[in-house]
């Protein structure tokens, strides 16, 4: 059984066509407990939409379903796009499967709770009283049709976008494959939401002004650690094997929460040391008599966020990474190096790359990127050549300063 995992991040579900990656209980159990504890009222009277969500399998609907009561919801949506791959979730409604009188199965489903009660008098309200309320009230469940744009159950369609309108928080997993449009749409119409996507997403110009503005950040658990999601029976690769379920589960080492909803971690200060103590103790900048300098933008470099100095007033590149730790009341971000954001001081004309074997090819590539001169060709490494000058090409850097001046 193979057991590799999805380096390659939520680009593999392009390479597989597909976007059936289902998030486990515990991680949405972690992340959601984390906004309660910072206010235990996020979710009270609200509208919870799961607009991405099986009912039958998702873990997301599960979880509001099984807390409903306890967080204090006011309604819980889900909808599906069409029928799970991982298991039977159509046995409660026997009425839907293929073969049984006249009617076709549905393509997509809605259910609709407005409370939690005790169904089964055992003195307890959970998730097996909500499933015997669904098979009772069949009015909690509706087919989804669509139109001609949108089949039945997609985020996009009139049906879903009605009961968007309706919603409070939208909670879910959206599409890996239609990330900018589902975070688009959740702008147009105003919504609270905690979804999650891919850490690349950041460098999206969909995206980047959403957290520039302060109007989407990330959520409470770390985004270098990555999550494991359920896939689907079939997949042949990129997956392991859940001990306790025995399902096929994927780690997506690229993935992250996105959200609007406040917590406690994105308001923790970062303890930072002069840039002194930085060339002295740091390893990365231990030997240098100075912090590098961008050529091609008015900032200095900092290779992680441990070495962003306490007493700098200037503009500093970070990598995306920062934003794990990026406390808005501590530090501005004030743009990316990349072409469509602008901000550059200089444009390169065409380059000549020279690859770590010696190959040499004309680029523009020096151009969407931070760039730092160096006064040697680099060993063992891409560099690029313009005239006489020698370039090394560093990935992509947010650009902050210091929300207030350094004492």
């Amino acid at each position: 059984m193979e057991s590799k995992s999805l380096n390659q991040g939520m680009s593999a579900a392009k390479v597989a066509k597909q976007d059936e990656f289902y998030t486990q209980y515990i991680d949405i159990q972690k992340e959601i407990e984390a906004y309660l504890e910072f206010d235990p009222n996020t979710f009270r009277g609200k509208v919870v939409y799961c607009n991405c969500d099986d009912p039958f399998e998702s873990n997301f609907f599960k979880y509001f379903a099984a807390n409903f009561n306890k967080i204090g919801l006011k309604k819980l949506i889900a909808t599906s796009y069409d029928g799970s791959p991982i298991a039977g979730q159509l046995t409660l409604f026997p009425e839907y499967d293929e073969g049984n009188g006249n009617r076709q199965k549905p393509k997509a489903l809605a259910v609709i709770l407005d409370h939690v009660k005790d169904e089964n008098g055992d003195g307890a309200a959970n998730v097996t009283d909500v499933e015997l309320f669904l098979k009772r009230n069949k009015a909690a469940r509706i087919a989804l049709k669509g139109n001609h744009k949108y089949p039945g159950g997609d985020f996009r369609s009139p049906e879903c976008v009605a009961l968007l309108k309706e919603a409070d928080i939208v909670v879910t997993n959206p599409p890996f494959s239609l990330f900018r449009q589902y975070v688009a749409q959740l702008v147009e119409h105003t919504k609270k939401f905690l979804i999650i996507g891919n850490t690349n997403a950041i460098t999206y110009k969909e995206i980047f002004p959403l957290i520039k503005d302060n109007r989407v950040w990330f959520g409470c658990t770390n985004f270098n650690i990555g999550m494991f999601f359920e896939v689907p029976a079939h997949w042949e690769h990129f997956h392991h094997i859940n001990q306790e379920t025995g399902k096929k589960i994927a780690r997506v080492s690229t993935s992250c929460w996105y959200t609007n909803l406040d917590h406690g971690r994105r308001h923790q200060p970062l303890q930072l040391m002069t840039m002194a103590d930085n060339l002295r103790f740091s390893n990365n900048l231990r030997g240098k008599t100075a912090y590098d300098r961008y050529d091609n933008y008015n900032a200095i470099e900092v290779g992680t966020y441990k070495e962003i100095p306490s007493d700098y007033d200037g503009v500093m590149g970070v990598p995306i990474t920062f934003l794990d730790k990026y406390n808005p009341d501590q530090f501005e971000i004030l743009g990316i190096t990349k072409t469509w954001h602008g901000g550059a001081s200089k444009t390169y004309p065409m380059q000549t790359q020279v690859n770590k074997d010696g190959k040499e090819s004309p680029v523009s590539k020096l151009n969407d990127g931070p760039a730092i001169k160096v006064s040697e060709p680099p060993t063992g490494q891409t560099y690029y050549r313009v005239g006489t000058d020698n370039f090394i090409q560093l990935y992509q850097r947010i650009l902050i300063r210091h929300r207030t001046r350094p004492a």
